[in-house]
């Protein structure tokens, strides 16, 4: 059996994953490891409180590693930051890292090449699976999940602070993937099989927040997304 990591963002293809790897007897999962922004104490992206991921952490019964980010950061400090994180857990026999990836070729050759320097594997249970199979599954199996982020370049605010069911599968635009891969929402899991319990929360409110931002050909764009709070009970 193989040590690993999860990287755990708190949301639906990084729980699904780790089922299937909690499932598969060649890995035993000794952590969770999730990004931060340090300055609101919310997971990066999805604006969810660290008070639930640490409740989704102890309802999972493995220990959760995070790392806290500036609310702007480069990539370089990003991945001199992971690699801090990561380069002891590699010492220590930690020979594999997973994620939730689907279909980002890209995004996979980034994460294995980084690893790649610190002596550790990525490996990716739900890779080219089709996202719709891959939602039945999640739901079959019980979880349940809620989107409290979009991207507001491409989906209205109506769809922020919704359960991920299939009403709002068959409500999304036709360009846009079900599971979000391409980052139109993200999710927070607050029932699934390995929880020992449910995560109880209210709905807070929804706020619009416009990023700027240089792209590599240095144009100068803006993007707009709404995130919905979620207040621990």
């Amino acid at each position: 059996m193989q040590t690993a990591l999860m990287n755990w963002s708190g949301g639906k293809d990084s729980a699904l994953a780790l089922y299937h790897s909690l499932q598969n007897k060649a890995y035993d999962v000794r952590y969770l490891l999730t990004s931060l922004n340090d300055s609101f104490r919310r997971i990066s992206m999805h604006g969810v409180r660290e008070e639930l991921l640490d409740q989704q952490a102890q309802r999972l019964g493995i220990e959760l590693l995070k790392l806290r980010l500036p609310e702007t950061t480069s990539m370089e400090e990003y991945q001199l930051r992971m690699a801090q994180i990561l380069q002891p857990l590699a010492d220590a026999g930690i020979t594999k890292s997973i994620f939730g990836d689907i279909f980002l070729e890209d995004l996979r050759l980034y994460r294995e090449n980084q690893l790649a320097t610190i002596g550790m594997q990525g490996i990716f249970p739900l890779w080219k699976r089709p996202s719709m199979e891959l939602l039945e599954e999640f739901w079959g199996l019980g979880f349940k999940t809620i989107v409290v982020s979009v991207n507001g370049n491409v989906l209205d605010q109506s769809f922020c602070g919704r359960v991920l069911d299939r009403d709002f599968v068959s409500e999304l635009p036709a360009n846009i993937d079900p599971c979000g891969e391409n980052g139109e929402f993200h999710t927070f899991v607050f029932e699934a099989p390995y929880f020992s319990q449910p995560i109880d929360f209210q709905k807070g409110e929804t706020v619009e927040k416009t990023y700027h931002f240089q792209n590599a050909e240095g144009e100068h764009l803006t993007s707009t997304y709404f995130f919905t709070d979620l207040l621990p009970i």
